[in-house]
């Protein structure tokens, strides 16, 4: 797995104590209720995608699922998230930390919680990948900041490709009024890998980086929500004939003007990526090796560094088959109309991502966000600020609540995966114990 995951990188580049901090995190709640759902950059689709999509088509043949997806979300001058706030209730998605503050809050908590039970004794670095509008990453520093050593100890560490979205992050992580924030880079001098900075409004350094692998090596707690399920995808059907890989073609004839096609026979993806187990009934899979990759060097940096991941996405256990599809105001989209308009997405593989860790952590489960999040004390965080707010702001505290933990909503559509360096066998982290077992474990050592 190690030589394939080598491998794969060559061919990318070829192809291109819980309670106590729960009470503690108390805010403002009416700020953070309205403060969800505010939009402040165009979405106007750029339909030259399209004919730059059929141009290179036309001088090359048909492109892989995994060009046509990194060209329509990451093209630099016209890719989906590079140019536009897509978030929010009237962009194309609503994510979980939009819909709640108590969500960002538990997530700062579990991060807080890992560093605590290590003696926080070393700076710790917070490294979120896919920062959307920042709004998770600022849940996290107020909770922070409600306590002296991670005040003085935490960094912000945030991997976003976009300058329109860096702009919108650094505008809520200051306070500031996002018109104010320059959305071209900042020019530092060629030492410093990250490309912007600042300094939050709790009074955390904050950097801004293109890749994971410009984040500086130290003790980190990586956080990737709904960061893995827009990286690239292969697709991969079963024929009379055999495995083929999925293309995308031109097609005049339809309204799209693109069209999904098979290849003639094994392509280069579909030899290095396409790993069938003798038990594996499917006749469709998707693989995603670029998430393989982000994945096996989280656990190498925590394996050599110390330090703990969570993965919160879409995701399956290895069962499941076709899963792409595109997102736009709320609604499923065609994946193939109006490229750049709409957001596009897989669910991820859990059973290979773990996979691919290599034994180099030790990885806990994946597990449903209900799940996670009632383990985490969600219920005793409603509690608390239904107590401390005002009538009027019930109804969305409660709403945000279901959304987040109703299985028919968010609740079991998304899975949290941690990832944690070896240690005690009987160890298991935040959020991953169901409260009754950690009380008979507090029992049992009270005893002792």
């Amino acid at each position: 797995m190690m030589a394939l995951l080598r491998h794969t990188k060559q061919t990318i580049a070829k192809f291109k104590h819980i309670s106590r901090i729960l009470i503690s995190a108390d805010t403002c709640i009416c700020n953070e209720v309205s403060r969800r759902n505010t939009r402040q950059f165009s979405t106007t689709p750029d339909i030259s995608l399209l004919r730059h999509l059929k141009t290179r088509i036309k001088l090359n043949g048909p492109v892989t699922v995994a060009e046509y997806m990194r060209e329509v979300l990451t093209n630099p001058l016209m890719g989906y998230y590079m140019n536009r706030d897509v978030f929010g209730s009237e962009g194309d998605f609503i994510t979980s930390p939009e819909i709640s503050q108590m969500f960002g809050e538990l997530i700062g908590i579990w991060c807080l919680n890992e560093w605590m039970q290590d003696g926080h004794t070393n700076k710790l670095q917070i490294v979120e990948l896919g920062p959307g509008r920042g709004t998770l990453a600022d849940d996290m520093l107020r909770v922070f900041s409600k306590f002296k050593e991670a005040k003085d100890s935490v960094s912000l560490h945030l991997v976003e490709v976009s300058p329109t979205l860096s702009a919108m992050q650094e505008a809520k992580l200051t306070g500031q009024d996002v018109k104010s924030m320059p959305v071209k880079p900042d020019k530092l001098n060629d030492n410093n890998k990250h490309y912007r900075e600042c300094i939050s409004k709790y009074g955390h350094p904050v950097y801004w980086y293109k890749t994971l692998s410009d984040v500086p090596r130290g003790l980190s707690c990586f956080v990737a929500h709904e960061f893995l399920d827009a990286l690239p995808i292969h697709k991969f059907q079963k024929t009379d004939r055999g495995w083929c890989e999925v293309l995308v073609d031109s097609d005049d004839s339809s309204t799209s003007e693109l069209r999904f096609v098979l290849s003639n026979g094994p392509t280069t993806a579909l030899k290095v990526f396409l790993q069938v187990d003798p038990d594996d009934s499917r006749d469709h899979i998707e693989v995603c090796p670029e998430s393989g990759i982000v994945i096996q060097e989280l656990s190498s940096r925590i394996n050599q560094d110390g330090g703990y991941a969570l993965i919160a996405d879409y995701g399956h256990n290895g069962e499941k088959t076709d899963t792409f599809r595109g997102f736009k105001k709320h609604q499923l989209h065609d994946v193939l109309k109006d490229p750049g308009s709409a957001d596009l997405t897989a669910d991820v593989d859990f059973a290979y991502l773990k996979k691919v860790t290599e034994n180099l952590v030790k990885t806990y489960g994946p597990i449903t966000q209900q799940t996670f999040l009632e383990n985490m004390g969600i219920g005793v965080r409603l509690q608390v600020l239904l107590q401390k707010a005002s009538t009027e702001n019930w109804k969305d505290l409660i709403s945000g609540y279901k959304m987040l933990t109703d299985k028919d909503k968010m609740g079991e559509r998304f899975k949290f995966l941690a990832i944690l360096k070896q240690k005690d066998s009987n160890y298991i982290p935040a959020g991953f114990v169901p409260p009754n077992v950690m009380n008979s474990m507090e029992s049992q050592k009270i005893k002792k």
